[in-house]
C-alpha cells in the first residue's frame, strides 16, 4: 500500500466512525424514552444489549455497502458516502417500525425490551436489524444502482422479512409471538437465525449488477422465493440430521428451561445453509 492509499484509506475510516456515531445518536433520537447507558450500566438489561448488538451490527454493515466496491476518486466516494451514508441509516431505523408492526406485531416490542427486559424480543430485533443490515449492504454496494435502487430493494427485503415471519410461523407448531412474549430466549434466538438468514439471501439478490427493473427484481423474488422454501427444509434436516431422535419444538417451548443449545444449532443451521445457497445458486 502506497502513501496515498495509506491516507484514503484513514481518510474513509474516519469516514466510516462519523457515520457510526451519526447513527448511534439517531438510535438515541428515535428512542427517547430510554437512555441507553442508564439501561445497559445501572439496569443491566440484557434484552436491550441484544437489541443493541443488532443495530450496530446492522450500522455497521449498511456502512460497508456504502464503503465497498471500487473507489471512482475523492471527491465522488465523499459524495457517494455523504449521500447513501444517512440514507441507509434512516432505512436501518425504518426497520424498527416494520419489525414493531407487521413482524412481532402482537405486542410492544420497546416494552418488552426496557420494561419487562424480554432477552426473547431482543435476540428477535436484533435478527431484523442484522438482515436488514445484510440487505442495505447489497442495495448499496452495486456499481449500476441509484437511490431509487436502494430504496425499492430496501422495501423489497423488508417485505421478504415480513413474509419470513409469517412462514416461520405456520411451520411451528407453536405461536412465536406467545413464546417470545413470555420472555422464550431460545424461541427469539431460533426466529433471530431465520430471519438473518433471509436477510443474507436477499442481501445477495440485491448486491447484483442492476440491469433492468424487470429483471433484477425477478431475480430478487426468486431468491426470496428460494429462501422461503429453505426454511422449513432446513428445521426438517435440522431435526432429522443433526438432533436425531430429538423434537426442536419441543425443546423449545415443552421444557420448563427451553433449550438454547438447540435454539443455537437451528440458528446455526439457517444461516449456514443461507451460505450455501448462495453459493450454489
Amino acid at each position: 500500500m502506497t502513501l496515498d492509499g495509506l491516507i484514503l484509506a484513514l481518510l474513509y475510516l474516519v469516514c466510516a466512525y462519523a457515520l457510526f456515531w451519526v447513527g448511534k445518536r439517531v438510535f438515541d433520537v428515535l428512542h427517547p424514552a430510554f437512555r441507553v447507558t442508564t439501561e445497559l450500566v445501572d439496569n443491566d438489561n440484557v434484552a436491550l444489549a441484544l437489541a443493541l448488538v443488532g443495530y450496530y451490527l446492522g450500522l455497521v454493515l449498511t456502512i460497508g455497502g456504502v464503503l465497498s466496491g471500487p473507489s471512482h476518486g475523492l471527491v465522488e466516494d465523499m459524495v457517494d458516502i455523504l449521500l447513501y451514508g444517512p440514507l441507509g441509516i434512516v432505512l436501518l431505523n425504518l426497520s424498527t417500525l416494520v419489525s414493531d408492526k407487521l413482524i412481532l406485531f402482537q405486542f410492544d416490542n420497546e416494552r418488552e425490551i426496557i420494561h419487562d427486559q424480554n432477552a426473547g424480543t431482543g435476540i428477535s430485533e436484533a435478527g431484523v436489524y442484522t438482515a436488514t443490515g445484510l440487505i442495505l449492504f447489497g442495495a448499496l454496494s452495486g456499481e449500476t444502482g441509484t437511490i431509487w435502487t436502494a430504496l425499492a430493494f430496501w422495501g423489497l427485503g423488508q417485505l421478504g422479512l415480513i413474509l419470513t415471519g409469517l412462514v416461520y410461523e405456520w411451520i411451528t407448531p407453536y405461536s412465536i409471538h406467545t413464546e417470545i412474549e413470555r420472555d422464550n430466549v431460545a424461541v427469539g434466538v431460533s426466529f433471530a437465525g431465520a430471519l438473518i438468514a433471509m436477510g443474507n439471501i436477499l442481501g445477495f439478490a440485491a448486491s447484483e449488477e442492476f440491469f433492468s427493473w424487470q429483471r433484477n427484481v425477478l431475480a430478487f423474488g426468486s431468491y426470496a422465493l428460494v429462501g422461503l422454501v429453505f426454511l422449513p427444509a432446513v428445521r426438517f434436516a435440522t431435526d432429522k440430521l443433526l438432533l436425531p431422535g430429538t423434537s426442536i419444538s419441543a425443546k423449545l417451548v415443552e421444557q420448563d428451561h427451553p433449550h438454547l443449545g438447540v435454539a443455537c444449532l437451528e440458528m446455526f443451521s439457517y444461516v449456514s445453509a443461507s451460505f450455501l445457497i448462495i453459493w450454489c445458486v
